[in-house]
């Protein structure tokens, strides 16, 4: 039908000689000139830079949890864990009493691929009668691997796992470089998917799918330690402390290492969200249909509230020096190199002589942004009783912002900041309480299900 619409549509519908003509008579010429020969030689980012915000995003802050030193994800999508592992550094420098302290992210980056493989074939599995263009299935293979991810796939893996520190499972090429290596195991589970529909077609039960799929996770096991090594199951711990003397903690799990150094109440932490459209009413939870990573582990909740709700939550957890990991979308109104960020930072408008007037609620529904990246907050500043900016520590190295930090105007985080993880302790007992609901499901592909890279 469509195709036949198209065979008699009408002159006026489309870009003909004539209309063509109209828009090249347009160019108004004088300044319009000057800033389109700007953007040519230059480009939009550095024509349309605002240099006025850089005196509002300056480096001081009434209140800031001190951190170590800025770590790097490097060249893969793992900002969601650095983010969850950074929060609960300060918690074990205290502890040991050291200067620094890095988490092992490749030891849970080994994991969570693993643990995504087997979520993925269980939910091949849970289709098997799908046809294959439906577009639940088409969305399961399109990336059914990456290396993005969500507070409570984190929370998964290390309740299962644990953590160890850097040195004992460093990073590895892949592990700083991992495009090939996706695509190459993305490849191997797509195989493996058209295994299962075959033989389902062919009239295996469940069993010998299973038996099969087991089959597949063994090989994928042994993939991932070519990538990025072997997990440790036991280690020794050692470290010298700020008096300089050395410690030997004697042998631990990884397990074990978490729960003694770190000792964090992991289910206290809440996932509160702001997503302002119509689908999705403030005091709700929600979760997203296939997602996720650990098949037994808990499923994805949020819950939607307002920003003055979650803003009190913030500055709550902060001045009692806790770390906050929040998603946003990163790539809108960001100086990645000066670490800037500000809804007047660029001028786009002005520059190119047009108007963007989407809102929050509606770049979401028009797939205009989405939470694409995972950070964590340390601290903010306050003017009359207001917080204007807050201190951001990202995982892109020291070459980023000032030593790796970020400075986000409170502007912004209104505008492009979706998600913030909270400490129970620290929120009022009615969003405690409205935390608990039976979550509505949404679909894998609303906004919402966007993984952090």
């Amino acid at each position: 039908m469509y195709y036949a619409e198209k065979m008699n549509i009408e002159r006026d519908v489309s870009i003909d000689k004539l209309l063509l003509k109209q828009f090249m008579e347009t160019d108004e010429g004088g300044a319009d000139e000057i800033i389109k020969n700007a953007i040519i030689v230059n480009g939009i980012e550095t024509v349309a830079f605002n240099n006025a915000t850089k005196v509002l995003l300056h480096n001081n802050f009434s209140t800031e949890v001190k951190t170590g030193k800025i770590t790097s994800q490097e060249k893969s999508g793992r900002c969601w864990m650095f983010a969850g592992l950074n929060i609960f550094r300060p918690a074990i420098v205290n502890k040991l009493n050291i200067d620094d302290f890095e988490f092992s992210q490749n030891y849970i980056m080994f994991f969570d691929k693993l643990e995504k493989a087997n979520y993925f074939l269980e939910s091949i599995l849970k289709t098997l009668d799908e046809d294959i263009y439906s577009r639940i299935l088409m969305w399961l293979l399109a990336d059914p691997l990456q290396d993005g991810g969500q507070w409570d796939m984190f929370v998964n893996l290390i309740k299962k796992y644990g953590a160890v520190p850097k040195n004992i499972m460093p990073e590895t090429y892949h592990s700083n470089n991992s495009a090939v290596m996706n695509q190459l195991l993305n490849t191997q589970l797509r195989q493996w998917a058209a295994g299962l529909r075959e033989r389902h077609a062919s009239g295996a039960g469940m069993q010998k799918l299973r038996d099969y799929k087991k089959e597949c996770l063994k090989k994928f096991y042994l993939m991932l330690t070519k990538f990025l090594g072997d997990p440790p199951a036991h280690f020794v711990f050692e470290y010298r402390d700020k008096s300089d003397v050395q410690v030997n903690a004697g042998g631990v799990t990884p397990q074990t290492f978490f729960s003694n150094y770190v000792n964090a109440a992991l289910d206290d932490y809440i996932s509160l969200i702001h997503a302002p459209t119509p689908d999705k009413p403030f005091g709700k939870t929600y979760t997203i249909d296939f997602l996720g990573n650990v098949a037994e582990g808990k499923i994805i909740t949020y819950l939607n509230t307002s920003l003055d709700e979650i803003k009190e939550c913030m500055i709550s957890q902060l001045k009692s020096k806790e770390p906050i990991w929040f998603g946003c979308d990163v790539g809108w109104q960001t100086e990645k190199k000066k670490g800037l960020m500000d809804t007047d930072l660029y001028l786009f408008g002005k520059t190119l002589g047009s108007e963007f007037t989407l809102d929050k609620s509606s770049r979401l529904l028009y797939g205009q942004s989405r939470l694409t990246h995972a950070m964590a907050i340390t601290g903010f500043h306050e003017a009359n009783g207001k917080p204007v900016r807050w201190k951001v520590e990202n995982s892109w190295g020291e070459e980023r912002g000032e030593k790796g930090f970020f400075i986000m105007s409170d502007n912004w985080l209104n505008e492009y900041a979706y998600q913030f993880v909270i400490n129970k302790k620290y929120m009022p007992a009615y969003l405690t309480e409205q935390s608990k609901q039976e979550p509505v499901v949404l679909p894998p592909w609303d906004p919402m299900g966007a993984l952090a890279l």
